[in-house]
């Protein structure tokens, strides 16, 4: 197997930009997950990826999907407003977040409270939150293991993850809604 020309000396300067930013559209468009900054840098050499991201979600404006920045990479993903048009075509827009209404309330909980164990939800919800609605959510992907408590018998604490991230358009977790906001609006819990 040849190893990839990342510099592209033979191109002349305006084909090595197009090709560099093909490279990054094609490894963005076959990744299920952000790709890192220094994984697009393995295709394109020392070219600047924030540069190429700008260029590429230049050229998508005005389509149906767009560049998003997640976490610590970027992603390809249909804009909002197709995601109806989406589910009613493909059925996919359900395949992550066929959760239940309680299930979503606790994972906000614990987007906001993260690290978290399960007292501290207890403490937000007034009951006992199931090991069978964390494994749901943990199987989905939406929330990992934290750190341990530091209480006694340290117990494991619960945090998104990317996959959360990405099922709700964020490109990290300051852009959750404001919690007093959502609080007088009637829609947050209190905690």
């Amino acid at each position: 197997m040849a190893e990839l020309d990342r510099e592209l000396p033979d191109l002349p300067p305006d084909l090595r930009w197009r090709e560099w930013l093909r490279r990054v559209e094609a490894v963005l468009f076959a990744s299920a997950s952000p790709v890192p900054r220094a994984d697009l840098a393995k295709v394109v050499g020392d070219v600047s990826v924030d540069l190429l991201i700008g260029d590429l979600a230049a050229e998508l404006e005005g389509r149906a999907f767009e560049v998003a920045a997640v976490g610590e990479g970027w992603i390809l993903r249909t804009r909002p407003a197709y995601a109806a048009a989406v589910r009613a075509a493909a059925d996919v827009g359900d395949q992550l977040l066929d959760l239940r209404e309680f299930d979503v309330a606790v994972l906000a909980a614990i987007a906001y409270h993260q690290p978290i164990t399960r007292d501290g939800l207890k403490e937000i919800f007034g009951r006992e939150i199931s090991r069978d609605l964390i494994g749901r959510l943990h199987a989905r992907g939406l929330i990992a293991t934290g750190p341990r408590s530091p209480r006694r018998g340290a117990p494991y604490t619960f945090v998104t993850t990317e996959a959360f991230l990405v099922a709700f358009g964020l490109e990290s977790l300051r852009d959750l809604p404001d919690r007093e906001q959502l609080e007088d609006a009637g829609v947050g819990a209190s905690g």
